[in-house]
C-alpha cells in the first residue's frame, strides 16, 4: 500500500518501522509566529551531509530512523546513503558503511540495527523523498496532526525525486569530517536572556556539573538530571520565544534542552542556549545513558564553528576512483 500521501511512483517500501520513521527536511521557516513549531531533523548536520552525498539539494526530504531500528525495500534501482550514528547498516546480509553511497538494486533490503553510540540515523535518496509540502516544508511534526504524512509504517510505500544532478556510488564523508559523536560530549552555550534570574550557586552547578539525559527526553526536548540549578525568585516568566537549543530551568532546577519540535513559546526561565555546532552531539546521546556537560563561548565563536563545520562537509566529500566495488555497487 501506498503511504497516505506519496505521490508518484513507490520506491522506498517500508518492511519494519522504527521507533520513529519520518520524512523530514530542514524545517519550518516563517510559521513560529503562529505557533507552528520548526520541526526537521534532530541531527542538522548528519540530515545535511546525507542530502550532501545524494547529489541533493539542502532542501530535499529525507528518513529519520530514530530509537530503533527499520527494514526498507528498494521498488526501483536507487543511489542512496545513511548518516548518523548509534546504527549498523546492511545491505540485503552484508555489512554495509554508514556516510558512503551505495548503489541499491530494485528487491534489495536495507536495514537499520541499533547500536552503541547514538540514536538518530538519515537515509537519503538521490532526488530526494516526493512527498507534497504542507506549510512550504515535508517535514513531520505531531503540531500539525492529520495535515502532514504521519510516521511510517510497516507496509508504507513512498516515492522518490528525480536526481537533479549525476553522483556515483561509492563517494564519502571522512570521519573527520563529521561530529565527534560521543556519550560524554562538552556541549558550548551562550547564557540566555534570563540569567541573572539564577544564583550564582546555580550558575556554576550548571557550568561545572555533569548531567544525564533522561529517559523520557524525546524530539520536543532532552531533559536532563543533576546538579539542581538555582534561582533567585522562582522559574516562572512572562511567556518568550523558545529557539532549538533553548535550555530551560523549571522550578526543580533540572535543565531541559528544546529540540526540533519544540513550542514556539515557554515561561521557563532560559539559562543558556546549546550552539548549533553542538546541538547534533546533543541529539546523538541515547537517553538513559547519555552524559553532558556545558562550557561558555560567545556568538562570534559559535557561528564560526558552524560555519566551519558547514565548510567541512562541502570540500570534505571524497570521491569513489571505481563504482564496481562488491557492497558499494549492490552486488
Amino acid at each position: 500500500r501506498h503511504h497516505p500521501l506519496c505521490t508518484g511512483d513507490p520506491m522506498l517500501i517500508v518492511g519494519e518501522s522504527a521507533f520513529l520513521l519520518t520524512v523530514q527536511d530542514p524545517g519550518r521557516t516563517g510559521w513560529r509566529r503562529y505557533g507552528v513549531p520548526a520541526a526537521g531533523p534532530m541531527d542538522a548536520f548528519a540530515f545535511r551531509a546525507a542530502n550532501a552525498l545524494a547529489g541533493n539539494p539542502t532542501g530535499a526530504a529525507a528518513l529519520e530512523i530514530g530509537l530503533g531500528g527499520c527494514r526498507l525495500q528498494a521498488g526501483a534501482d536507487l543511489l542512496a546513503v545513511v548518516t548518523g550514528a548509534g546504527f549498523a547498516l546492511r545491505l540485503d546480509n552484508r555489512p554495509a558503511p554508514l556516510w558512503m553511497l551505495l548503489r541499491v538494486r530494485r528487491g534489495q533490503t536495507l536495514s537499520l540495527h541499533p547500536m552503541p553510540g547514538g540514536c538518530w540515523a538519515y537515509l537519503a535518496v538521490s532526488g530526494g523523498l516526493d512527498v507534497p509540502p504542507v506549510l512550504g516544508s515535508r517535514a513531520y511534526s505531531p503540531a500539525l496532526g492529520q495535515a502532514v504524512h504521519p510516521p511510517l509504517q510497516a507496509g508504507d510505500a513512498i516515492a522518490t525525486g528525480r536526481p537533479v544532478r549525476a553522483v556515483y556510488p561509492g563517494r564519502f564523508l571522512p570521519p573527520e569530517a563529521r561530529p565527534a559523536y560521543r556519550d560524554l560530549p562538552t556541549l558550548e552555550i551562550i547564557p540566555g536572556p534570563q540569567l541573572e534570574a539564577f544564583t550564582l550557586e546555580g550558575q556554576a552547578a550548571f557550568l561545572f556539573g555533569e548531567y544525564a539525559v533522561r529517559m523520557d527526553s524525546d524530539r520536543m526536548g532532552y531533559r536532563l538530571e543533576g546538579p539542581p540549578i538555582g534561582h533567585h525568585d522562582g522559574a516562572d516568566i512572562t511567556s518568550q520565544g523558545l529557539a532549538i537549543g533553548t535550555v530551560q530551568v523549571p522550578a526543580s532546577g533540572q535543565p531541559m534542552v528544546m529540540m526540533s519540535d519544540a513550542p514556539t513559546t515557554g515561561g521557563y526561565t532560559q539559562i543558556a542556549a546549546v550552539v548549533s555546532a553542538d546541538l547534533p552531539l546533543l541529539a546523538q546521546c541515547p537517553p538513559g545513558m547519555g552524559r553532558v556537560r556545558f562550557r561558555q563561548t560567545t556568538v562570534a565563536a559559535a557561528q564560526a564553528r558552524w560555519r566551519w563545520l558547514v565548510h567541512g562537509l562541502e570540500t570534505s566529500i571524497r570521491e569513489p576512483e571505481e563504482d564496481s566495488l562488491g557492497w558499494v555497487d549492490g552486488a
